[in-house]
C-alpha cells in the first residue's frame, strides 16, 4: 500500500509543475480556446492516473521479472542462448515502448507515409535487440564498456557520411526514445540479473551500461534505413 502511495505522489509531483505553468500561461498570455483548455485539464488527470498505474506495474512486474530472467539465463552456461534471448527480449520490449511509437507516428506523418511507422518501429527494435545481445556478450566476456561505446559511436559517425541528411536527426531521436519507461527498467534489471550470477564478477555494476549500448543500435538501424531509402 505504501508503494502505491509513493508512486502516485511521485507522479503528481512530476505532472503538477507542467500543469500549473500551462494554467498560468492560459490566464496571462496564450488564452487557448476553453474547449481545448478543458481537454488539457482532463488529459492531465488521465496522464497522472495512467502514468501512476504504469509505473506501479513496472515496479511490481517488469523489474522483478527482468532481474529473475537475467539471473536464470547464465545458469544455462550456453553463451549463444544468453545472447539470443538478450536480443529477443530487447526487441520485444522496444516494440512495446510508447516513446518509440510516438516517434514512429510523427515520422510517418511528416513523411506522408513514405516511412511507415511499422518499418521504423521494427528497425529501432532490431537495433536495440542486437546491441542488448552484444551487451550480454560483453558482460560474459568482460569486455570494457568504453571499447564498445567508442567503436559504436565511431561507426555512427562514419555511417552518417553516407546517410541522407533528413535521416540523421531521426536516427539520433530514435536512440533517445529507446530510453523510455518500458525499455530502461527491463533492460537494466536484465543486465543486473545476468551480472549478479556470472562467475568472476565482483559487482552487479557490470550489469550497467546496457542502456548506453542499446541506444547506439537504433541510431545505426535508422541510418541504414536511410541509406536503403536514399
Amino acid at each position: 500500500m505504501q508503494n502505491v502511495k509513493d508512486t502516485f505522489s511521485e507522479v503528481v509531483y512530476a505532472v503538477l509543475p507542467l500543469t500549473v505553468v500551462i494554467i498560468i500561461l492560459q490566464f496571462t498570455l496564450i488564452w487557448l480556446p476553453w474547449e481545448l483548455f478543458v481537454q488539457f485539464l482532463i488529459g492531465a488527470v488521465m496522464v497522472t492516473l495512467g502514468l501512476a498505474l504504469f509505473l506501479l506495474g513496472v515496479h511490481i512486474g517488469l523489474l522483478p521479472v527482468g532481474e529473475a530472467i537475467g539471473a536464470a539465463l547464465p545458469q544455462t552456461r550456453r553463451v549463444p542462448l544468453i545472447v539470443f534471448f538478450g536480443f529477443l527480449l530487447g526487441f520485444v520490449v522496444t516494440v512495446a515502448e510508447p516513446d518509440v511509437r510516438v516517434l514512429a507516428m510523427q515520422v510517418d506523418l511528416v513523411s506522408n507515409g513514405e516511412i511507415s511507422s511499422r518499418v521504423l518501429i521494427y528497425s529501432v527494435a532490431l537495433g536495440v535487440g542486437l546491441f542488448v545481445g552484444l551487451a550480454m556478450l560483453r558482460t560474459i566476456l568482460g569486455i570494457p564498456l568504453s571499447y564498445l561505446l567508442a567503436g559504436g559511436y565511431s561507426l555512427v559517425f562514419v555511417l552518417a557520411a553516407f546517410t541522407p541528411p533528413q535521416f540523421i536527426p531521426i536516427s539520433f531521436d530514435a536512440g533517445g526514445v529507446t530510453t523510455g519507461p518500458m525499455t530502461v527498467p527491463f533492460i537494466l534489471a536484465l543486465g543486473v540479473g545476468v551480472a549478479s550470477v556470472l562467475g568472476g564478477k565482483s559487482s552487479t555494476a557490470d550489469g550497467f551500461g546496457l542502456v548506453a549500448l542499446a541506444s547506439i543500435g537504433p541510431i545505426l538501424a535508422v541510418m541504414l534505413l536511410g541509406v536503403m531509402y536514399g
